[in-house]
């Protein structure tokens, strides 16, 4: 047995709880068809990346205005370390092809349903006949705009028949006794899988950032938007504030951008052509009217224009 060291430098240390995040505990957030989210186990909170970040600053000050001070600080500078002292394990229930994407954030511990172990879970994500989007065509890996409803209830018949009929194959060759890690080979992508994921809050933020951005795809966006504003904003609100304020609706500058904006506020447009043709952002339309795409403008273009900029 480990003897208890008692010293005059013993200190009694209280765990962190959230009140507004017990609440939910074990509560699945519904996502999507038949997925979801739910909170399992949690540690630290907003104290906790305060409490952190004043093993270097000294204890400070313990009011709120200061410890959210504090956080903004800390989100605005980049110092990521005292997110990592708050973290979260999630069980959600998530399409595969969905998973897919989520699984590369590899800063995470994970833990899925096996399909070699367990049957396959009967459940499949399926589509609305009005949900059904159009391929985009200035991203290669978006969608833009939805099929028209008619033919979107074609394909939603065809999805059920796939899926009817994977459901079939997959129960035949369990019957005929084929081992599971093989009999589950041809089940569609849009067949739900289960996983614990426990993760710190910076590498939350992280996927956070990444997933909520409006050229994610849907589905995952779906899944990171119920975590992030129905499991964080109550776990941590002034981590998620900051976050929010200096990341997710926040915009930066290239040097590239910030040498364009300091040519167009001076108003000469031919200064603006000849800088951009240096640069090589410049393009002389084509016969129909058209300018060549390029993204690193086109996307500099897109926040000019929220500053009232307009590029020629």
């Amino acid at each position: 047995m480990t003897a208890i060291h008692h010293s005059a430098e013993a200190q009694h240390v209280d765990r962190v709880s959230v009140p507004m995040l017990d609440g939910i505990l074990g509560i699945p957030l519904k996502v999507l068809d038949d997925g979801f989210v739910r909170v399992v186990d949690y540690m630290g909170g907003d104290a906790s990346i305060v409490q952190a970040a004043r093993v270097s600053y000294g204890k400070g000050t313990k009011h709120t205005s200061e410890d959210r001070g504090l956080i903004r600080y800390l989100m605005r500078h980049r110092h990521t370390t005292p997110f990592e002292m708050a973290e979260i394990k999630l069980h959600v229930r998530v399409p595969m092809d969905c998973w897919r994407q989520w699984i590369r954030h590899r800063t995470a511990s994970v833990n899925e349903y096996s399909t070699r172990y367990s049957v396959a879970i009967d459940a499949k994500q399926c589509t609305p006949k009005n949900m059904w989007r159009s391929q985009a065509t200035d991203n290669k890996q978006g969608s833009f705009g939805h099929i028209e409803e008619e033919l979107g209830a074609a394909l939603s018949a065809r999805e059920t028949e796939l899926h009817d009929l994977a459901k079939t194959v997959y129960q035949e060759r369990l019957e005929l006794g084929v081992a599971r890690e093989q009999a589950r080979k041809d089940l569609p992508l849009s067949t739900y899988t289960e996983a614990y994921w426990k993760v710190d809050l910076h590498n939350l933020f992280h996927f956070l950032g990444l997933r909520m951005e409006a050229h994610a795809q849907k589905e995952i966006r779906d899944y990171a938007t119920v975590i992030g504003e129905h499991i964080v904003a109550l776990w941590c609100p002034l981590a998620w504030e900051a976050f929010k304020d200096y990341r997710l609706e926040a915009q930066s500058f290239s040097r590239l951008e910030l040498d364009m904006l300091r040519v167009m506020k001076t108003g000469h447009q031919e200064d603006v052509i000849a800088h951009a043709k240096t640069i090589g952002w410049w393009f002389e339309p084509d016969k129909n009217g058209r300018v060549k795409p390029h993204r690193e403008r086109d996307e500099f273009i897109a926040k000019a224009e929220m500053l009232g900029y307009k590029f020629p």
